[in-house]
């Protein structure tokens, strides 16, 4: 188990490294060990926007990122709405340390992506489908 204190000071190293760059911060991670990493896209020290960048490594469009920077990645676990086309909503979250994107509804989920292409594939379902 990774120490708190320990894991807040790395993410501030990672933080200073990488300068506020996105992609650069994504590479950082890439290095990481997997315990490590896993604590770090969980916890309070990234915001869900980094957790995002890291597993897609795309830039959303800005009401999307804005979303996701104002929560923390440890938000993620109970899913956050970053999107909403019609009477749908689009919710990102984080499953056994797999990103998962839902469309739904409300009552129902019309479709569940899972994996690093979640977010090309709910693009693509929703421009062929709604």
């Amino acid at each position: 188990m990774v120490d708190y204190m320990e894991l807040a000071e790395f993410a501030d190293s990672l933080f200073e490294a990488s300068d506020d760059d996105d992609e650069l911060l994504g590479k950082m991670l890439d290095t990481v060990d997997e315990e490590t990493r896993g604590a770090l896209l969980s916890s309070d020290l990234l915001n869900a926007y980094q957790v995002f960048y890291y597993y897609f490594r795309e830039t959303p469009d800005e009401l999307t990122m804005e979303r996701l920077q104002l929560h923390a990645a440890s938000d993620l676990a109970r899913g956050l709405v970053i999107d909403e086309v019609d009477i749908y909503e689009v919710i990102f979250s984080m499953e056994d340390g797999e990103p998962v994107l839902l469309l739904t509804d409300g009552e129902s989920t019309l479709a569940r992506f899972s994996g690093p292409e979640a977010y090309a594939k709910i693009a693509r379902y929703i421009e062929e489908c709604l």
